[in-house]
């Protein structure tokens, strides 16, 4: 299923249910202050001067969520704070602006502008990532984005921000902070008259995306201690980057946001502590680290993977040598998977084998040896099948979106001949 259908699916669930893929709104979570969602929230903070919106969604997404927030308000837009700039947040302002109305501020941290660069430079790299990520699928055979591109917002923050600043905005105060989490270009709102926080995708009703195995760096410490703070704020109401909000519950926030924080901080020290034992192989650091697990609905691996984390924390402490000496200038993959294969019997015994691993059970090792039956012989229809269907299997013992998606998009590949997502 791909993310857009799942988050179809959770429409109208509560977010103790849909979780991360919570579709709704506008729910009003305070005073003139509005809260909707469509794959990324969105909230409208209605002032004497005009709304202040925190982020404003995804280019195709926006009309909708523009539409339902203008079911409660006619106000036009005075300031836009873009938490991040992914493009599911900083992309729909256009479609939030009123005819004729005067341009509104639009705040952002310096880094968004490096990262709007960023896009346009490596545009085609991040739509083949986003691709596996969300669709799961080879490039060429769709396009689960939904139009989606990958350059710069419409509209460019004119006012940044790279510390903690207070915006007023017809007499109310919103209290603007910097924490690299996801991203480094974080930033999380409070509007203390109101009670309101907006975290951004520093919460997200899930497992934090803190760990995607093809995106630039994230900050799981950084993270954990934004999450701290915000705590300290005791807000009443939460509007999250993802998910359903929490309204007139602070207690209850208080806990989702400490939870965690100590989830977080749970799988750095641990990363820590292996890397601390000798530097082994990033592999075994994996291996080693004990994950925290939770029965809590806004802590479940359903978008990213705890594991992953692991990878960023090292990835974040040390090099880009894995640790194991044949990797430090290796071979080429198809050299290495000739020569086992030839020692094995053939690319299809691979791959057989392969498959006799995963009717075991043993999936993480069968796909090691699908991985070399393809590379040693794409061309080979036996080995391509099996292999793919050694990834679907993986796939369907996954939780993750990211885990599920990035199998699914092995098999594909591996269908088609291509030994490498």
């Amino acid at each position: 299923m791909t993310a857009a259908a799942r988050f179809l699916e959770c429409a109208g669930r509560p977010p103790e249910q849909a979780g991360f893929y919570w579709t709704g709104g506008p729910v009003e979570v305070a005073e003139r202050t509005w809260f909707t969602s469509w794959f990324s929230g969105v909230t409208a903070f209605d002032t004497d001067d005009g709304l202040v919106l925190v982020d404003t969604g995804s280019a195709p997404a926006a009309p909708g969520i523009a539409a339902t927030i203008r079911r409660c308000t006619s106000s036009p837009v005075h300031t836009a704070v873009f938490t991040h700039g992914h493009v599911d947040h900083a992309y729909g302002l256009p479609e939030f602006l009123l005819d004729g109305q005067d341009p509104p501020a639009v705040v952002g941290h310096p880094d968004l502008l490096a990262r709007a660069s960023r896009y346009e430079r490596t545009r085609d790299h991040n739509r083949a990532l986003n691709h596996r990520q969300f669709g799961g699928i080879v490039p060429e055979s769709g396009d689960p984005l939904g139009g989606i591109d990958f350059v710069s917002p419409p509209i460019l923050p004119d006012r940044l921000v790279a510390a903690d600043a207070r915006l007023e905005v017809g007499g109310v105060a919103f209290d603007v902070h910097h924490a690299r989490g996801e991203t480094d270009d974080a930033l999380w709102v409070h509007c203390p008259e109101r009670g309101v926080l907006c975290p951004g995708d520093l919460f997200v009703w899930a497992v934090p995306n803190c760990g995607n195995p093809q995106k630039v760096q994230r900050y799981p410490a950084d993270w954990a201690r934004a999450l701290r703070e915000m705590a300290a704020l005791r807000p009443v109401s939460l509007c999250p980057g993802h998910g359903g909000p929490v309204v007139g519950d602070p207690d209850r926030i208080q806990e989702m946001l400490i939870t965690t924080a100590e989830f977080l901080e749970a799988i750095v020290d641990a990363t820590i502590d292996a890397l601390n034992d000798g530097s082994p192989p990033h592999v075994d650091i994996v291996h080693a680290v004990a994950l925290p697990s939770s029965d809590l609905p806004w802590l479940q691996p359903t978008y990213d993977d705890a594991e992953f984390i692991v990878r960023n924390v090292i990835r974040h402490l040390g090099g880009w040598w894995t640790g194991r000496p044949s990797e430090l200038k290796p071979a080429t993959r198809a050299q290495v998977a000739a020569e086992i294969a030839a020692l094995a019997g053939g690319a299809p015994v691979l791959a057989r084998r392969a498959g006799a691993l995963a009717d075991a059970g043993e999936l993480r090792l069968a796909c090691h040896l699908a991985d070399l039956a393809v590379e040693a012989d794409p061309a080979d229809p036996e080995v391509s099948g099996l292999a793919a269907a050694v990834y679907e299997r993986r796939a369907d013992a996954e939780t993750s979106l990211m885990a599920v998606n990035l199998f699914r998009s092995a098999a594909a590949y591996a269908r088609a001949g291509r030994p490498f997502c």
